[in-house]
């Protein structure tokens, strides 16, 4: 038998924003179902981070989500952002895919902050 408690794993990370993703309506692309999973980004415009909570079925992958996560915000550094995930054990490359197309899908998105570093 497993050592690996049955149920969801919660994950959640905060990441600094350096461009706000301004007021948009909420935005839903994928679907919970086997090897997929839905993300759902809403405007949090009462804060300047990017708060991510993960839930998934696939326990025991924090370090991989964290790194998914951390190339998210290296291509996307988002503030004012709230991204919901729910997980059924998509591989790195699907959720990737899917934060890439909810935030082609709120449209068009401010320059970076200049106090931001200078990154493009």
């Amino acid at each position: 038998m497993s050592d690996v408690p049955a149920g969801l794993e919660t994950l959640q990370f905060l990441y600094p924003g350096d461009r706000p993703a301004g007021a948009f309506a909420p935005v839903l692309v994928g679907v919970v179902g086997s090897g997929n999973l839905e993300v759902m980004l809403e405007a949090a415009t009462d804060r300047d981070d990017c708060a991510v909570r993960v839930e998934t079925s696939a326990r025991g992958f924090g370090p991989i989500w964290q790194a998914v996560m951390d190339d998210f915000h290296a291509r996307h550094p988002l503030g004012g952002l709230r991204v919901s995930i729910n997980d059924m054990g998509a591989t790195p490359a699907v959720v990737s895919l899917r934060l890439d197309q909810a935030v082609a899908a709120i449209g068009p998105i401010g320059p970076i902050a200049p106090d931001a570093g200078g990154r493009p």
